[in-house]
C-alpha cells in the first residue's frame, strides 16, 4: 500500500474517567484509507465519531492501539512534533467554519502559509478565485454569507496542498442548496490534488460520495461499507 498519505488504525480505544469510574469512548477500531481516497465516518450523537477524528488527527491520544498517519506512528511522537507533522501535511475544515473574524477572507487563507514561512499572497487570491470568491477577498467574515465562509475554509485547508484533509460536519450548518455546493467543490478540490478526505458528517448525500463508509455505534464500528 502508497503509505505518502494513507492512514492505517489498529485496536484504537478511549476511555476516560467519570463519577462512575471508566468510560469507554471507543473500543478496537480498526480500519485503513488508501491515499487519496475518501472515508466517510458516520453514526448518532455520541457515537464517538468526533472523539476517533481527533484521534486521527493526533489531537487526542489513545488509551491503546496505533494510528499510522502518511508512514508515521503518530503516538510514537511527541506533542510538539505531532503538531509538526499536521502544520506539514493536513488540512481541517469545520461546521463553524473556524475562521478570524479581524482577518479578511485573503487574509484568513494566508495564515497557514505565513505560519509556514510560504509566499502567501499570490496563492490565497489563486485559491479564492478557485472556490469562486475572487470578488470577496477583501470581505470579513462577518459580511459572508455561511456558504461563502465554508469556501474560505476550503480555500484555507487546501491552499497548503495537504496530504490529508479532516473535516468534522463541514455542511452542518448550511442549508441544502449551499450545501450540495460545498459538497460538489470539497470533492472535486480533493480529487484535483490526492488529498486523501476522512469526514465525519450525518449527510448521507456526502456520505455516499465517499470510496468508504464506517458507522459508529457506542464506541464501536457497527457496520461498514464500500462504494462499488
Amino acid at each position: 500500500m502508497d503509505s505518502s498519505n494513507s492512514i492505517e488504525v489498529k485496536g484504537l480505544g478511549k476511555r476516560v474517567a467519570d463519577a462512575g469510574g471508566e468510560l469507554t469512548i471507543l473500543d478496537g477500531i480498526e480500519f485503513t484509507v488508501q491515499s487519496g481516497s475518501a472515508l466517510a465516518i458516520t453514526g448518532n450523537s455520541g457515537s464517538g465519531k468526533s472523539t476517533l477524528l481527533g484521534l486521527l488527527a493526533g489531537l487526542d491520544v489513545p488509551s491503546q492501539g496505533s494510528v499510522m498517519l502518511a508512514g508515521q506512528n503518530l503516538f510514537s511522537l511527541d506533542e510538539d512534533a505531532r503538531a509538526r507533522l499536521r502544520a506539514a501535511r493536513v488540512g481541517f475544515v469545520f461546521q463553524s467554519f473556524q475562521l478570524l473574524p479581524n482577518l479578511t477572507a485573503q487574509e484568513n487563507v494566508m495564515l497557514p502559509l505565513e505560519l509556514a514561512g510560504k509566499p502567501a499572497t499570490e496563492a490565497a487570491r489563486a485559491m479564492l478565485e478557485r472556490v469562486g470568491l475572487g470578488a470577496r477577498l477583501h470581505h470579513y467574515p462577518r459580511t459572508l454569507s455561511g456558504g461563502e465562509q465554508q469556501r474560505v475554509s476550503l480555500a484555507r485547508a487546501f491552499v497548503v496542498q495537504p496530504s490529508l484533509l479532516f473535516a468534522d460536519e463541514p455542511t452542518g450548518s448550511l442549508d441544502a442548496a449551499s450545501a450540495e455546493k460545498i459538497i460538489d467543490l470539497m470533492f472535486s478540490m480533493h480529487k484535483e490534488q490526492g488529498t486523501t478526505l476522512v469526514l465525519v458528517t450525518h449527510d448521507t448525500q456526502l456520505a455516499a460520495r465517499c470510496e468508504q463508509q464506517i458507522v459508529l455505534h457506542a464506541g464501536k464500528i457497527a457496520a461498514t461499507a464500500a462504494r462499488a
